[in-house]
């Protein structure tokens, strides 16, 4: 793909072309239907009309504004959409989690590791905190 690495800022828009594209698993869209309301039309697309790009050329002014303001509220669904997936995504990814961790309960005069982080003017090197 790249012949060499100083050649990278070639591919880059294609690169970023991609991810935009992409579903997300988290919100269940692309990044690119999430921002602008509908898919991408690739640039093959526009030097070779497909039929979607040929009906949006062929629609009179009065039809392109009813359409552009129904496009406009299906955006606010297709948002709210991705954000129930996306809450619905996370509380998995907690169920997952938890399922892993095992609650503990400690007592009065039970043993347990205290760790002592050293004062900030005596620590050195590595030990410093961030």
């Amino acid at each position: 793909m790249v012949e060499g690495s100083r050649q990278w800022h070639e591919k880059l828009p294609f690169a970023l072309l991609g991810y935009l594209t992409t579903v997300r698993t988290s919100v269940g869209a692309t990044p690119y239907l999430l921002v602008y309301g509908t898919e991408v039309v690739i640039p093959a697309e526009v030097e070779i009309p497909s039929l979607r790009i040929v009906a949006e050329d062929e629609i009179d002014d009065e039809e392109w504004v009813k359409t552009r303001l129904e496009q406009l509220s299906l955006i606010d669904k297709k948002r709210l959409t991705a954000v129930c997936h996306g809450q619905l995504y996370q509380q998995r990814m907690a169920r997952v989690y938890n399922k892993k961790v095992r609650p503990r309960k400690f007592e009065v005069g039970q043993l347990v590791l205290k760790r002592i982080l050293p004062h900030p003017v005596e620590a050195k090197g590595k030990f410093v905190l961030n």
